[in-house]
């Protein structure tokens, strides 16, 4: 590549480039494997900030909250060997969930690798599987190229995480080279003879039914999508953690297909003549572990849209496939000419009636009511507030009760990991400073990642914790009682007093036993000025949101 630019270390040439591709913010754990980035991240400071996290984990968490919140993709920072090791959680979560992604990790000089020096990992092996590229960069020079090259990558067909590694003293280097210019994100456009396919389809149908889900969405396209389901009377349900693409106060909303998929929206799946499938893989959670779906070819028509071809006919074999972005897809939908509705009235006032049915509390709790905590969040949350969720079976409150007005206001793994929601809520609060966020964790994920608390209190990010705290890894006591009945072993937590931890902090702690307590906390909550933790004790009898443990005790024992 041509000079022209002087001479710089390698080190201020990925800066440099960082400032070229429109980072705004960095999360990482720092390592002396790349300090030189770090000193040139120093004159950097009014354009990128730099957020120190507590755990690896933890900064590549927010870095994928980040590229979930603005389609950019979120960049970490971590160092050799163990660092990276730590952070491959959240790059895994990017992964599953199609989500944008740059992590950089330092690596040990050149001329002592491949000799298990200190440190060492191959970063080929150990992030191939989970990320769409991973490039080392062993020459100053070529910075600038590898660097587009990764954001290119990133962002472009089905987004994903890309590793680039950067060893320590490829960062010192001196180069005189030319800086690449800001990537840009290549998305597939949808053809008149797609359009056509598609529409003779759903003229056909007299049950059609929309999921959408995956990454590559906008504001727009989700406003296009209603547009469509409006003009076209196609009812419209969210794949697992998807269910900020579409109002869900809208009439033509029929609920998610994840883990708290009611009974009747999965049997609508089942009777509808025509799936049309936007953005979603169609994995293993939004088909309830491909039961709803039948393998290879489906019993209803399919017409799948994808960003990558890839990935059509790879699991189900479509009637229609389509390769497009959602935008191109979604604009084009709506200005197709409608079908013929007035068959698909009745199909549509019912999958609307089910999801409103389902919003009805079904099961009475002895402790603290959460349906109770969802109608206080319902009803002082604004249209833009964001929740975060982690894994485990108290996220099924939010899921089922919670109703996402807004696209992006739902951040959770579909990789099913935990520890993600905190991270998630610190970043969330620092990347959209004037939305709420509130996040739902569990005693269990609350403790793999809560010392970023101490983050958010650094540098200024008050989101709401929701601690639901039974004492117990809830998800995996629940199958182990199903499976293996009065035989518990492993799954029992002794924790904190949450409220207590959260104020060694300097955060806002409290502790809610009683229903009637919440909505107070709750406001109070919302008036303490930085990040607050509020425990919520449940009893583990209640294990989801539809039954008890008593009645799933031994119930899939052979």
């Amino acid at each position: 590549m041509a000079g022209g630019n002087g001479l710089r270390s390698g080190g201020q040439i990925l800066v440099d480039q960082l400032r070229i591709h429109e980072v705004d913010t960095i999360f990482c754990v720092p390592g002396e494997s790349y300090l030189t980035v770090i000193d040139a991240l120093h004159d950097a400071q009014n354009e990128i900030k730099t957020v120190a996290c507590r755990q690896e984990g933890g900064a590549t968490n927010m870095a994928e909250a980040y590229g979930k919140l603005t389609g950019k993709p979120g960049v970490a920072m971590v160092t050799r060997g163990p660092g990276a090791c730590n952070g491959s959680i959240g790059v895994h979560t990017a992964m599953q969930d199609s989500t944008p992604m740059v992590i950089f990790i330092g690596q040990v000089a050149r001329d002592q690798e491949y000799r298990e020096a200190f440190q060492e990992v191959d970063y080929h092996q150990f992030y191939g599987a989970i990320c769409k590229e991973v490039v080392q960069i062993d020459h100053a020079e070529r910075v600038p190229e590898l660097v587009s090259q990764a954001f290119h990558i990133a962002a472009s067909g089905r987004p994903g995480p890309v590793a680039v590694s950067i060893p320590e003293d490829m960062q010192r280097d001196m180069a005189d080279v030319a800086d690449a210019r800001s990537f840009t994100t290549v998305r597939s456009e949808v053809g008149p003879k797609a359009m056509a396919d598609f529409r003779a389809q759903l003229a056909n149908s007299e049950r059609p039914l929309m999921i959408l889900g995956g990454a590559g969405w906008s504001e727009k396209a989700c406003t296009d999508i209603q547009a469509f389901s409006e003009a076209n009377a196609v009812p419209v349900a969210a794949s697992f953690r998807c269910q900020d693409l579409f109002d869900n106060m809208h009439v033509n909303y029929a609920g998610e297909l994840g883990t708290s998929a009611s009974p009747q929206l999965a049997e609508r799946l089942r009777a509808s003549d025509l799936l049309i499938v936007l953005g979603s893989r169609l994995g293993e959670m939004t088909t309830n572990g491909y039961s709803l779906v039948s393998l290879p070819v489906p019993r209803q028509k399919l017409v799948h849209v994808y960003m990558d071809a890839s990935e059509l006919g790879r699991v189900y074999e479509p009637d229609v496939s389509i390769v497009a972005s959602m935008e191109s897809f979604a604009a084009a939908s709506r200005d197709m000419k409608a079908t013929n509705t007035d068959g698909r009235v009745e199909w549509l006032r019912q999958a609307n009636q089910d999801y409103i049915d389902n919003l009805k509390p079904t099961l009475e709790m002895s402790s603290v009511n959460m349906h109770a905590v969802m109608d206080v969040l319902n009803e002082k949350l604004t249209a833009d507030a964001i929740i975060t969720t982690d894994a485990g079976n108290f996220s099924g409150w939010a899921q089922r009760f919670y109703r996402y007005r807004k696209f992006r206001s739902q951040l959770g793994p579909t990789s099913g990991a935990m520890g993600y929601a905190i991270p998630a809520a610190i970043s969330a609060r620092l990347t959209a400073p004037n939305r709420p966020v509130v996040a739902f964790v569990g005693d269990g994920g609350a403790m793999m990642s809560g010392q970023e608390i101490a983050t958010a209190m650094q540098y200024g990010s008050d989101p709401i914790i929701l601690v639901i705290n039974n004492n117990c890894y809830g998800t995996i006591r629940m199958h182990q009682e199903r499976d293996y009945p009065n035989r518990t072993l492993a799954t029992e937590l002794k924790n904190p007093d949450f409220a207590k931890w959260a104020e060694s902090f300097g955060a806002y702690g409290a502790i809610v036993e009683k229903t009637e307590d919440f909505e107070a906390v709750f406001e109070q909550a919302m008036k303490a000025d930085r990040i607050s933790i509020i425990e919520i004790r449940v009893d583990l009898e209640t294990i989801t949101t539809r039954t008890t443990m008593s009645n799933l005790r031994g119930s899939g024992a052979k």
